[in-house]
């Protein structure tokens, strides 16, 4: 499945703009605005001992190590769907294996029982609740689609070099220096305080630029302790584009995207057009303090 390939970490968006969102009880499911959140944040594992070459099965596992789990405890006594949660079973079975099912440039997550894992809208109880079910109404197709965020890839370690060959010169054997250029790697962005392991080469994009971001805490660019970095693809060239994608990535209104300079570590807006040639770019996304409030549940 191309949505996860070589993915290590990912977030998933649904039709109401939400993210899967594991709660803090360390047991429940729900859906969050909050794009920055570490609770959106889900580790994929694949799974390698399935007898059919052409699916995949993957597994989900939450900030607290635990795994997305399709139960089979109703939602609500009689109504179709089940609770979906996050636990760590004895043993691990099918539960906690979905099939990613490619939907146009979206995704379903299917269970081996033909179940989906489905975002609810509507009124409380259902309204943020995320259930696996059937939907048979028209209405609520969309609501097991996903969109995929890849926020952490597998990076694949890069070939052995080879020894220089050996010259008989002399009568003896001497080592000869490889005359072809070296990769020079400190070029290529990296994170000390982040998860990213996409920093290497073997992580290129194929369209557009690969910009990492963070949320700092105000205008002063103290960085949350508690913060995700996250990484977008983004195509375009102009800042205002980008402010605009930042915006709907994160759910905060108001944002200033900042660069941070290497002499001094002070915080600098972007302006005007970003650089040439889809360069990779590390970004820090400023919340105002004057902004307006973040949208809240829709009603």
């Amino acid at each position: 499945m191309d949505f996860f390939h070589n993915a290590k970490a990912v977030r998933l968006k649904n039709h109401h703009n939400k993210y899967l969102y594991a709660d803090e009880d360390e047991e429940s499911v729900s859906q969050d605005r909050n794009g920055a959140s570490k609770n959106n944040r889900w580790t994929v594992e694949f799974v390698t001992d399935t007898q059919d070459d052409d699916v995949t099965f993957i597994r989900l596992k939450s900030c607290f190590n635990k795994y997305l789990t399709a139960s089979n405890q109703p939602f609500l006594l009689g109504m179709t769907g089940r609770k979906v949660l996050q636990t760590v079973p004895r043993r691990i079975d099918s539960s906690v294996e979905w099939e990613p099912i490619r939907y146009g440039n979206q995704v379903k997550l299917r269970t081996r029982y033909g179940q989906y894992l489905r975002a609810n809208g509507g009124l409380p109880p259902w309204r943020n609740s995320v259930t696996h079910d059937v939907p048979h109404r028209t209405a609520t197709q969309e609501w097991i689609l996903w969109d995929v965020d890849v926020v952490d890839i597998v990076v694949q370690s890069p070939a052995p070099v080879p020894p220089p060959p050996l010259v008989h010169h002399s009568d003896s054997f001497t080592s000869t220096e490889s005359s072809s250029p070296t990769t020079n790697w400190s070029k290529y962005p990296t994170f000390s305080r982040q998860e990213y392991s996409d920093s290497s080469p073997a992580a290129k994009i194929e369209e557009g630029r690969a910009i990492y971001y963070h949320v700092v805490s105000d205008d002063f660019g103290e960085m949350d302790e508690n913060a995700q970095g996250f990484c977008i693809n983004f195509k375009g060239k102009d800042v205002n584009e980008l402010t605009r994608k930042l915006e709907e990535e994160t759910g905060l209104k108001n944002i200033t995207v900042c660069t941070r300079s290497p002499l001094n570590g002070n915080l600098y807006p972007l302006r005007l057009q970003l650089p040439p040639n889809n360069v990779t770019m590390k970004v820090v996304v400023v919340h105002n303090s004057t902004s307006s409030s973040q949208q809240g549940d829709e009603e």
